[in-house]
């Protein structure tokens, strides 16, 4: 087992998720379309590509996965769209072409790809893509196997698309395309994944579109358990050759505080770089405290941060990305955000801004569903020790940027 960090595994290196790719496979292979959610890191892409790898080895199935995270238009997530289904395209073609609206599949294919070296790529001419996306649906229905199509990191699309003037109206025109495509094609393919870090739901509601993706099944996937972490740290100790002292898997779950599944391939590699530069290939429950704190919380991690940061600029208008500012600064210094600072927060923002309870409320759900904070007793507080530290650590750096609620 490899330790792979910033990047999606399968086969070998893929670890665990063995009950949730049995329910997700259970999903798919009773034809409802998946809207696959967790928080950032917790290996959405990689169960969804482990689940299309063996759901190929049966051979009755073809994975078709396109990552829409790059694409800023409809136009360009149905560019990303066509090029994934082009061996579709290429294995239908042999077979009997199906008559559909005055175009059969192999004079759709002609149309929007060209062939170069044998493979296939898009031409330049964009035509309407609505036509283009149903065409790209239809093939996947006609291939002589069951298509699992994944559209990965959609949201991120859906949010840019929101930058726009009339952004409300484009992620309303993709969204209800994409609902009437796979509803159009008759039969139990395809079966289509939605994916990505921030929150397909909050968005939806926010935009009053939530009817928009009634057809996708939710399937939340969550954090790793103590036991996982400690077996999934222990077979990489023992596939890279290091030695590790008793204790030393548990004292990484506690610094975690979550076992999200990335962060620990990167305890791993830290711990792992730590020893070799030390000339020795044992790790002690004092060196997962000194590299935490030196390497973990350090300069080189903060692009984790900063991704972070990112994803909730996406999910969150101006205003409700300000109350999430304020709300996560409050739990990482003060360990809550508490009832009393919430009613501080709504009183200090309602001059500027009159919904500012609804803001405050709307923040808190997008911070719920993607995994920063979980409800408490006492108020908010954050799921990931690491999380919070780090973000902590940022609060400090920016001084007196932080909470700004009377006391």
């Amino acid at each position: 087992m490899k330790c792979v960090t910033g990047q999606w595994v399968v086969g070998e290196n893929f670890f665990g998720r063995q009950a949730e790719l049995e329910s997700l496979e259970t999903l798919v292979r009773d034809g409802n379309h998946v809207l696959l959610t967790g928080q950032r890191r917790m290996g959405k892409t990689s169960i969804a590509r482990e689940l299309g790898r063996r759901l190929e080895q049966g051979g009755d199935w073809k994975l078709v996965f396109t990552d829409l995270g790059g694409s800023t238009r409809a136009e360009d997530a149905i560019a990303k769209i066509e090029e994934a289904t082009a061996s579709i395209l290429s294995s239908a073609s042999r077979g009997a072409v199906a008559s559909r609206a005055g175009e059969n599949l192999v004079g759709w294919g002609r149309e929007n790809f060209s062939k170069i070296g044998g493979v296939e790529l898009r031409k330049p001419d964009m035509g309407n893509w609505r036509r283009r996306g149903d065409g790209a649906i239809r093939a996947c229905a006609e291939h002589e196997r069951r298509v699992l199509l994944v559209a990965d990191e959609l949201p991120i699309l859906l949010t840019r698309m929101l930058r726009d003037d009339d952004g409300p109206r484009q992620v309303d025109e993709f969204l209800s395309w994409m609902r009437g495509a796979i509803q159009a094609v008759e039969g139990d393919s395809p079966v289509v994944v939605v994916s990505g870090s921030i929150g397909l739901q909050p968005l939806a509601r926010r935009l009053g579109l939530s009817d928009r993706i009634n057809h996708l099944h939710p399937y939340r996937l969550g954090a790793w358990d103590r036991v996982a972490v400690v077996a999934c740290f222990k077979k990489l100790a023992a596939s890279n050759g290091l030695r590790i002292e008793d204790g030393v898997a548990d004292a990484v779950y506690d610094k975690l505080g979550l076992g999200v599944p990335q962060h620990v391939q990167s305890f791993f590699a830290c711990l792992q770089d730590f020893a070799q530069k030390r000339g020795t290939d044992r790790v002690t429950k004092n060196d997962v405290d000194e590299v935490y704190c030196d390497k973990l919380l350090g300069p080189s991690r903060q692009d984790d941060m900063g991704h972070y940061k990112t994803r909730l600029k996406g999910a969150l208008d101006d205003g409700g990305h300000d109350m999430a500012m304020e709300i996560l600064a409050e739990a990482a210094i003060e360990k809550v955000f508490s009832v009393n600072v919430r009613r501080d927060l709504e009183r200090l923002y309602i001059p500027v801004l009159e919904d500012a309870p609804e803001r405050i409320v709307e923040a808190l759900g997008v911070l719920e569903h993607d995994g920063y904070l979980e409800a408490h007793a006492d108020g908010y507080r954050f799921r990931s020790r690491l999380l919070q530290d780090w973000w902590a650590k940022d609060v400090r750096i920016a001084g007196s940027a932080r909470r700004r609620t009377p006391r």
